[in-house]
């Protein structure tokens, strides 16, 4: 598969053969018939795409990325894509908004970019959506877009870098209301991963080691970060807590048991060393295992 890295704004515009207005930002349409090549895309820039219909498919890996019609995916500096055609489509209509890190410098977005977690997301999660939320996204663009065939003056990057932050802010939004219209698909995933976890601690621990959330994201197809998004909004804590508190939980099961040694149970539970089960044991109880043993 050919490897293409887009570093610049200017690259990607020439990729897509479209005109640059500006060195550090870019919004461009994709309406037609012209089919995706398939491509290994490493990207330097943050990318949105706003995908209106069907049209190619999207891959990290072997892990297939959740990406049908009508959803925004986000792509930040550093994260690769396999980008394949979808034959079956031959009409695609997708609209881009890329801008470059350097864009960002010196300004309120800059310092606060990494709050967008959706740009973290490395698995199978895009963003789904309705109608009315794809026509608040276009209008958003539009005045990018605007803005970009306008004459470059003083007040250019401002207002394009508030129209980005207006637009990321949206998608924030609209990642909550996904939360919540799926909920019946996270309350699944909650119980799969309560399952899976009980069993890991019950058979798994002592030879695979302390349980991950990477592990049961994986589990379940989906990025940590998301996976860990969707637990909290269940539950109500990360999956990281979630985990710990069945881990204590689990160890005065264990200690429970007079018979298993403090170092057996530290065994059990995927510890490498007792002295690290008896620091989160201590921490999570304010007891240390011996104590707890004997109150």
């Amino acid at each position: 598969m050919k490897e293409i890295y887009i570093d610049t704004v200017q690259a990607f515009n020439d990729y897509h053969g479209v005109e640059t207005l500006h060195p550090l930002v870019s919004v461009v349409n994709f309406c037609g018939e012209k089919a995706i090549e398939s491509a290994k895309i490493h990207f330097g820039i943050y990318v949105l795409f706003l995908k209106e219909t069907k049209g190619c498919k999207l891959s990290y890996g072997r892990t297939p990325y959740d990406f049908d019609e009508m959803t925004v995916t986000s792509f930040a500096p550093g994260q690769t894509v396999n980008v394949e055609d979808n034959p079956d489509v031959p009409y695609k209509k997708v609209i881009a908004l890329a801008f470059h890190p350097d864009f960002l410098v010196r300004t309120p977005l800059g310092k606060q970019i990494s709050n967008y977690s959706f740009f973290n997301y490395t698995s199978n999660e895009a963003l789904h959506l309705s109608s009315r939320e794809i026509e608040t996204y276009r209008n958003v663009l539009d005045m990018i877009e605007s803005e970009l065939e306008q004459n470059i003056d003083k007040y250019t990057r401002k207002v394009i870098v508030s129209n980005i932050q207006l637009l990321l802010d949206y998608c924030l939004r609209f990642y909550d209301r996904q939360f919540v219209t799926r909920e019946l698909i996270n309350h699944s995933v909650v119980l799969k991963f309560e399952q899976l976890l009980n069993e890991y601690l019950d058979k798994q621990s002592e030879r695979m080691g302390l349980p991950s959330v990477q592990y049961f994201a994986d589990k379940c197809c989906l990025s940590s970060n998301y996976f860990s998004e969707l637990v909290k909004a269940e539950t109500g804590i990360p999956a990281k807590v979630y985990i710990n508190e069945k881990l204590v939980n689990k160890a005065k099961e264990l200690l429970s048991h007079d018979v298993l040694s403090i170092q057996q149970v530290s065994d059990k539970l995927g510890f490498k060393y007792v002295q690290h089960f008896t620091r989160f044991f201590k921490a999570q109880t304010n007891q240390s295992p011996k104590e707890w043993r004997i109150s």
